[in-house]
């Protein structure tokens, strides 16, 4: 039986999905800080194991992030995905209310992209607004 739980912060199933999708876990501290400093979450159970979650991050009222939408592989293609970016996207809806304009981003794994498009999903180029990038050699600026 599918569970679905609204802001847990538990970092242990935050990690061992982490793990489960090939990103690898941050350290227990760098988790517990991110789960701390998030907007809303969303997070998935097959009866008491944890299968999936997802995130916003963000100022909350300008700017949301969708962040972390992990399905463990053995659970992905089965609605588990569309069912955290439901939640996700309603919650984004109750932001609107209060903020018409807020933007809504995300980033896509590559190959993903196909996913994020069935919610209204552009990329940043077709909205007009250049394409994302990321710093990537931060050692360089310290």
């Amino acid at each position: 039986m599918i569970k679905i739980k609204e802001n847990n912060k538990d970092v242990n199933e935050f990690n061992y999905l982490y793990e489960e999708v090939g990103w690898g876990a941050y350290s227990y501290e760098c988790s517990k800080k991110a789960l701390d400093n998030t907007l809303y979450s969303i997070s998935i159970y097959d009866e008491d194991k944890v299968i999936g979650f997802g995130r916003l991050i963000g100022d909350g009222i300008c700017f949301i992030y969708i962040h972390d939408v992990m399905v463990v592989p053995s659970f992905q293609s089965q609605g588990i995905g569309s069912m955290i970016m439901n939640k996700l996207l309603e919650k984004v809806k109750e932001i609107k209310t209060e903020n018409p304009s807020v933007r809504t981003y995300l980033g896509a794994s590559a190959g993903k992209e196909g996913f994020y498009e069935k919610f209204g999903f552009v990329k940043r180029e077709e909205a007009g607004l250049g394409s994302g990038m990321i710093l990537q050699n931060k050692d360089d600026f310290i």
